[in-house]
């Protein structure tokens, strides 16, 4: 699919509240928008896909202009050639999956389509349940079911409003792996919305910050992360690090794996991946300590040599502490006590001390082509 933009300029009255996106980013991989609930995510992509009507404003997609208050542009939404999975699936109950799967194909002219009933069935793996009906699949395969929905609507974007919010983490990691098929194999641009992080990190090529109907910040999630303004956006309590790093060592023996990153390297538990695989890693701030001297006799694998770039200067009784380790940027959540008691200020020299067991498969999400982590066996 070739690339393009979205470009987004829009206002809309929403209550007590008014939204306000101002935003354009690349029509290609995942773009999750990332806030707390009641910032208007939601809002957005519905003003996207032409659910909700913008007071003013434009939305245009590769190109071609979908809203336009000032010209008078209003493209209906079953115009839009857009695709739209809901928190909750949102499926046709009287209606077998089958029959819900063809509903989305039957809307899209023939000429128009790229992608056909028996091909979305292999690919999310639904054929044993082509004739049941809603009512009798559990929620990761509701999911999976609308996802195909709306894949054979044929959509130049696919909008996804928190499509794994209701499901729990193993239905989670059901789904996981075919949106990011979606990215890597087929190219469908992806709009995402979600309040994980953890998401994010595997997920997102792209990262929109949004705080009270506003979008406050748009980058890569490695960027955006790393900075102490926009601490409060990205998530205080599981705040944290993410890292772009590649795998470079195996130790099977002791069953761990190094990955090389600006300023080191960092071993994880195992991961069956190859050498040169690029990898995103997230470090929680919470999982990092820090030492003034590179200690001794000790059990922790991860000791990077860091300065202290920047401290939060929040009345607190913990405080957080941004760490340069060689250009990539390190964050340890400490207690108030020990940043005094060790005398730390910004130019320090420390060590970032980080357990391995502390980067599980879920801090982990892909750089480059899809990541796909194999068996023991493989």
């Amino acid at each position: 699919m070739e690339k393009g933009n979205l470009e987004i300029d829009l206002q809309r009255r929403l209550g007590n509240m008014t939204l306000e996106a101002d935003f354009s980013c690349t029509a290609a991989g995942i773009t999750a928008i990332f806030g707390r609930s009641g910032a208007g995510k939601t809002s957005l992509i519905n003003m996207i896909a032409g659910l909700l009507r913008p007071d003013r404003g434009r939305i245009s997609l590769n190109g071609v202009t979908l809203f336009d208050s000032s010209a008078g542009t209003d493209i209906p939404t079953e115009r839009r050639r857009l695709g739209y999975v809901f928190q909750e699936g949102r499926l046709f109950p009287h209606l077998s999956v089958r029959g819900n799967l063809s509903y989305g194909l039957k809307r899209v002219p023939k000429e128009e389509r790229r992608i056909d009933l028996e091909e979305v069935v292999a690919l999310l793996d639904i054929e044993a349940l082509l004739e049941r009906r809603p009512a009798a699949l559990s929620g990761g395969e509701k999911q999976r079911v609308a996802l195909g929905r709306a894949l054979l609507a044929n959509p130049k974007l696919l909008l996804m409003d928190e499509p794994l919010a209701a499901l729990d983490q193993p239905r989670k990691d059901e789904i996981l792996p075919f949106i990011e098929h979606l990215r890597d194999e087929m190219a469908l641009p992806i709009i995402y919305v979600s309040h994980s992080m953890q998401e994010i990190v595997r997920l997102a090529d792209t990262l929109v910050l949004m705080s009270d109907g506003r979008v406050e910040a748009v980058g890569s999630v490695e960027d955006l992360t790393s900075r102490l303004d926009l601490r409060p956006l990205t998530g205080r309590y599981e705040a944290g690090a993410v890292l772009a790093t590649t795998v470079a060592g195996q130790d099977k023996a002791f069953g761990l794996t190094e990955l090389r990153f600006a300023g080191g390297r960092l071993k994880v538990p195992y991961l069956n991946l190859p050498l040169g695989q690029d990898l995103r890693v997230r470090i929680r701030a919470r999982d990092v300590s820090i030492a003034t001297e590179k200690p001794e006799n000790t059990s922790i694998l991860n000791m990077i040599e860091c300065t202290v770039k920047a401290i939060s200067e929040e009345r607190s009784p913990q405080v957080d502490l941004q760490l340069d380790a060689g250009g990539a940027a390190i964050w340890a959540r400490i207690t108030t006590r020990s940043c005094h008691a060790l005398g730390l200020q910004p130019g320090r020299k420390v060590f970032a001390l980080i357990k391995s067991v502390a980067i599980d498969r879920q801090s982990l999400g892909r750089r480059d082509k899809s990541t796909r982590f194999l068996s023991e066996d493989q």
